[in-house]
């Protein structure tokens, strides 16, 4: 397939991906299609699957490359073969993904989907919105990563933490959401191909590091308190 065809069945599951991010992924080495005579590339049908395995790590489950790129490596690492590597691929893509199905909107559910998804009630949902926690996209939808925090705000409620007490995370969340910027605003707005890309890379290897950072933080006051 040519790098448009594969644009074309990728946007079908992710439709915000490019040609530009998938000319950094291969820039990257996560991808490394043939190249015809002419120079075009040519990408086979492993090489799209690949590139599935990727994007849905990264939708999904916000890995930064490096990781994704050590889990592509283990698959190679067993050498299927191309064809096998395109079914072990599909495996493991399916077992990464979230039991959630955004499918059939895009990415997008309404209120009424999001509090079934989320087994919580619509007076909670208004609380999460009254305090700033949640905030509905266009149309009044929501993403995957809104019912992720309304699952993560639910669980914490059953420990007993009241949505005020949440708005703390948020101030820190904002804080951490500057200072990323900073960094990584310079470089979206780079010239060249793929600055923009790069600059999103940056931002979720950041936004790991410092979910990393906040945990042991947290473990480790968590620990002094008890002492």
């Amino acid at each position: 397939m040519s790098i448009g065809a594969v644009l074309a069945v990728l946007r079908e599951d992710f439709p915000d991906v490019t040609i530009s991010k998938i000319r950094f992924l291969e820039a990257e080495g996560l991808v490394t299609p043939d190249r015809a005579p002419s120079g075009y590339r040519r990408f086979s049908d492993a090489d799209c699957e690949r590139l599935r395995f990727v994007l849905t790590a990264q939708r999904d489950r916000y890995l930064p490359l490096k990781v994704i790129r050590e889990q592509l490596d283990a698959i190679d690492d067993q050498g299927a073969g191309a064809a096998g590597s395109a079914r072990l691929l599909s495996s493991a893509r399916t077992a990464v993904a979230p039991a959630t199905d955004f499918s059939a909107r895009g990415g997008r559910v309404d209120r009424e989907t999001l509090i079934e998804r989320t087994a919580v009630d619509s007076a909670f949902i208004s609380e999460l919105m009254r305090n700033g926690l949640l905030t509905a996209g266009p149309g009044g939808f929501f993403d995957e990563d809104a019912v992720r925090l309304v699952e993560a705000a639910a669980a914490l409620a059953n420990f007993g933490v009241e949505t005020r007490h949440l708005r703390a995370f948020k101030v820190s969340a904002e804080r951490e959401a500057g200072l990323v910027a900073q960094i990584a605003g310079p470089i979206a707005k780079g010239k060249g191909t793929g600055a923009r890309d790069r600059a999103e890379e940056l931002v979720r290897e950041m936004a790991a590091l410092s979910v990393t950072l906040h945990t042991q933080l947290v473990k480790a006051a968590v620990r002094t308190a008890l002492d």
